[in-house]
């Protein structure tokens, strides 16, 4: 059994992505990694290279501007990055670059690979996601996250990655998917108030047409406008240990706040007691 790694990325350095921890998270598991590097103003590929790993396989990218509105670059880059993968490999496994896996959920992630193989009804294996939000101390608890969503995929390229490259689609439909019993750590929203403005400026770029950017992240983003939050009491993942002791702000936020409408209290308190999620988005089918 072959597994490739694959991810997209640019201006790693100037919107300082976890992208070399999110790399090296899925290294042990994959046989090679490719990397799409964009059309990046910074030095991101030296970043990327600073990782040493015969593994890793560099590729060049210029992102498509006239893609960018609603995020379709983002696919369109995923979809570049995964026809890059070679016909001897069985999967491919996409990895953003703000996620990251913890090893502990190796060993299960190649267990579900390896068992499915064979069965070609599966076309993915499905992750739980956990929303780290604002410091590595708290994570997201409400239904405004995305509580699953597809990273290894069969290497099959009629499968596309879909909308704004969150999840996979084959020809429109959504994919089979078993578990893979394992998490996504997603620490796309731990950044200081500073921090998170450029990042909602950078994404703003990447959802809206020029002439609709009249809004400033200042206005449109404020750090404590969050609806639910919990503490973090377990351990990330070991590739992050320099990037949390290097952390050089802090939050305090008000866990006993809550902005959930009456409905989604009612469908949280449902969750937690049952383990499912109901009326959410599925951009897959579970088998």
């Amino acid at each position: 059994m072959k597994i490739t790694g694959f991810t997209i990325i640019k201006n790693a350095v100037i919107n300082d992505y976890p992208i070399v921890e999110a790399i090296r998270s899925i290294l042990p598991i994959v046989d090679e990694m490719i990397v799409l590097v964009g059309d990046s103003t910074d030095d991101t590929e030296a970043l990327i290279r600073s990782i040493n790993s015969d593994k890793i396989r560099i590729h060049h990218s210029v992102w498509d501007k006239s893609l960018q509105k609603g995020g379709f670059v983002l696919a369109d880059e995923t979809n570049k990055a995964f026809d890059l993968v070679g016909a001897d490999s069985d999967w491919a496994f996409y990895i953003q670059g703000d996620e990251c896996i913890h090893e502990k959920y190796h060993a299960s992630i190649l267990e579900a690979a390896k068992r499915h193989l064979a069965d070609r009804r599966v076309d993915g294996l499905l992750f739980n996601y956990l929303h780290f939000y604002g410091t590595y101390d708290y994570v997201g608890d409400s239904r405004k996250w995305y509580d699953k969503e597809v990273r290894l995929i069969r290497n099959d390229k009629s499968i596309r990655a879909y909308r704004d490259a969150q999840g996979f689609r084959r020809n429109g439909e959504k994919i089979r998917v078993k578990p893979a019993h394992a998490w996504v750590y997603h620490y796309g929203w731990v950044k200081s108030a500073e921090q998170m403005k450029e990042k909602v400026r950078s994404a703003l770029e990447l959802w809206q047409e020029r002439k609709e950017r009249a809004v400033s992240p200042v206005e449109v983003f404020d750090v404590n406008d969050y609806d639910s939050l919990k503490r973090f009491t377990g351990t990330h993942p070991a590739v992050m240990k320099e990037r949390l002791a290097t952390r050089n702000w802090d939050m305090q936020f008000d866990l006993s706040r809550n902005r959930m409408t009456l409905k989604n209290r009612v469908l949280y308190a449902f969750e937690k007691l049952t383990g499912r999620r109901l009326f959410a988005f599925r951009n897959y089918r579970l088998t």
